[in-house]
């Protein structure tokens, strides 16, 4: 039940049946306070401003509207006109009731799949032989929100992991690699990168030192790239081993993506002769001291003169910009994609401007074709700089996760419960995961956050530790009661003030949701889940519910039921495990 998306459909008609043009938007939001109703319509001032009539009177004749066409009769209570010309609505509590009821018994909790787009969400993207570190944290595990979400609704999600898997830096791999096991034995690989960091660093060291060995590699990157057997074999080697590391850390994480999602760089290593020639017959890519150059009249360089993207070197070797030419290419063409959505720091955002640009003006993907960037903010440590190690290298992110389960591990020793050693390490793994993902996802992905251990793993506050206890505290209502909450029967009754308010915040979570989706922003979800628990608290301390005499027992019941439905499954769009005990 989507309230406000069906309120705003009978305020529309009601607008058009008073004269105003179709497509208005009576702009419906939840109202802040109770005594300003539970929704207000707050686009009357404006169109009444566009008509050039009294914006009061203006709402009155929508009111008047509704009244007659009796379509909001048994979903509203009271209308009222306010101040300027705002209309404060007020909802049937038996509707809320009724709405409230057929949500619990839905597997979906009432939340219509009404999106049906196929949409390409492009995340995480690590880099083949380099680790997986603190800097990839973010992109992964708000995309992976992101498209939980999405797909909760409806939509076709595809998952592309587009993962940095080709280069002139794998001439120097592959070189490094054959020289560690001519020196240590055919079996030396798994050995050599077994610590992967080290591996790529010995080699750039090797690589900055040794001619000898920097000419091997660039020979190796050209029979790499012709498409040498000998030298692909080496390169899906360092891909594999790369991949499997990362692997582990998404399950670790809990994050959905999975080796059928990688679409590394190489996939569209054949298309980019084709992208450069299309563009070079257009017109629009021209020569320049040996390279070809796109001219883009939307971006300038410091003279203000239109500023120059190349797209091929002038030895003859391609740029990130022509592989995310084709990218967006094959998403459209290959996938048929409705809609693209990447993932990733802000620092790329021009690129993605540029590339993007260049694959609508050659005529790669229609002008409308939607390809939206998602930017994030960075993990700062508690000095207010990048989150770093005490030595000032870059965290690897398996290591994070390793220290995240020592200090869950010490928190939850220091809690008394009758919990077996099972029950008590899922505990342990969900909490520490738990609180490293929840600590970014409920901050807005805009702005940079501070990384606090204390404070996400406190029990108090907007954290994933206080959500994961909330849903449990729910959840133990029903042991004291004996009951199953999903074989409770009889209609949910609303009476009380705080029922009421319980019931209005369960029922918008869609409007949550479809929020959270359109701007990709899952802070929108976890604020309303801690909300939803704070509501949820201030129903338990003022409704009893195992004392309370039937029918009401009952119809308190369903709504704890409901609670807990929805925080569970809101943490599981965020990709937060929930324990039954704690």
């Amino acid at each position: 039940m989507n309230i406000q998306a069906l309120l705003s459909s009978h305020f529309a008609n009601a607008m058009t049946h008073v004269g105003v043009d179709s497509g208005a938007d009576p702009v419906i939001k939840q109202s802040s306070k109770p005594q300003f109703g539970d929704y207000q319509a707050n686009g009357m001032m404006g169109i009444a401003k566009k008509m050039g009539v009294n914006p009061r009177e203006f709402a009155q004749k929508v009111l008047d509207e509704l009244d007659q066409s009796q379509t909001l009769n048994g979903i509203v209570d009271k209308l009222e006109i306010a101040g300027p010309g705002f209309i404060n609505i007020f909802l049937n509590g038996e509707f809320l009731a009724k709405s409230a009821q057929t949500a619990r018994t839905d597997e979906q909790l009432g939340i219509a799949k009404i999106q049906h787009d196929t949409i390409v969400v492009d995340y995480s993207s690590p880099n083949v032989a380099k680790e997986m570190h603190v800097g990839h944290l973010r992109g992964t595990i708000i995309g992976d929100s992101v498209v939980r979400t999405l797909e909760f609704l409806g939509n076709k999600v595809i998952r592309a992991n587009h993962i940095g898997d080709w280069g002139t830096q794998f001439g120097m791999l592959i070189a490094y690699l054959e020289k560690f096991e001519s020196e240590n034995g055919e079996n030396a690989s798994d050995m050599a990168l077994a610590d992967i960091e080290n591996f790529y660093r010995n080699a750039k060291a090797l690589y900055d030192k040794d001619e000898q060995f920097a000419e091997t590699s660039r020979q190796y990157v050209v029979r790499l790239q012709s498409g040498d057997e000998a030298m692909l074999a080496k390169w899906r080697q360092l891909v594999d081993l790369t991949m499997t590391q990362c692997q582990a850390l998404y399950d670790r994480l809990g994050v959905t993506l999975s080796p059928k999602d990688t679409m590394g760089e190489s996939l569209y290593n054949p298309m980019l002769k084709d992208v450069v020639e299309s563009l070079k017959k257009q017109g629009l890519a021209v020569e320049d001291d040996g390279a070809m150059v796109v001219y883009m009249d939307e971006f300038k360089n410091k003279e203000g003169e239109p500023l120059g993207v190349i797209i091929q070197k002038n030895d003859g070797g391609y740029l990130y910009t022509t592989t995310d030419i084709a990218a967006a290419q094959y998403r459209k063409h290959t996938l048929n994609a409705d809609r693209v959505i990447l993932f990733t720091d802000a620092r790329q955002a021009q690129h993605s401007k540029q590339a993007w640009g260049i694959a609508k003006m050659g005529g790669f993907v229609p002008q409308d074709f939607e390809m939206v960037h998602h930017t994030f903010g960075m993990m700062l440590g508690k000095d207010g700089k990048p989150f770093k190690t005490r030595s000032g290298d870059t965290v690897k992110l398996a290591d994070l996760l390793d220290e995240a389960i020592e200090r869950a591990t010490a928190l939850i020793n220091e809690r008394q419960s009758d919990l077996s050693e099972q029950e008590k390490q899922a505990v342990i793994n969900a909490v520490a995961i738990g609180a490293v993902k929840y600590a970014d996802l409920s901050k807005n992905r805009n702005t940079d956050y501070v990384f606090d251990w204390d404070t996400m793993l406190s029990f108090e506050g907007n954290t994933a530790p206080y959500m994961q206890y909330a849903y449990t505290r729910v959840r133990s209502i029903f042991a004291k009661a004996g009951v199953n909450g999903d074989e409770l029967t009889g209609n949910i009754i609303i009476n009380d003030d705080n029922e009421r308010a319980l019931a209005i915040k369960l029922l918008q979570f869609e409007e949550c949701l479809i929020t959270t989706a359109k701007d990709a922003l899952p802070n929108t979800l976890a604020l309303y889940l801690y909300e939803l628990a704070g509501v949820f608290s201030a129903f338990y301390e003022h409704c009893p519910i195992l004392t309370a005499d039937e029918p009401i027992k009952s119809s308190r019941l369903q709504l704890a039921d409901l609670t807990a439905k929805t925080l569970k499954q809101g943490l599981e769009l965020l990709g937060i495990k929930t324990v039954e005990r704690m």
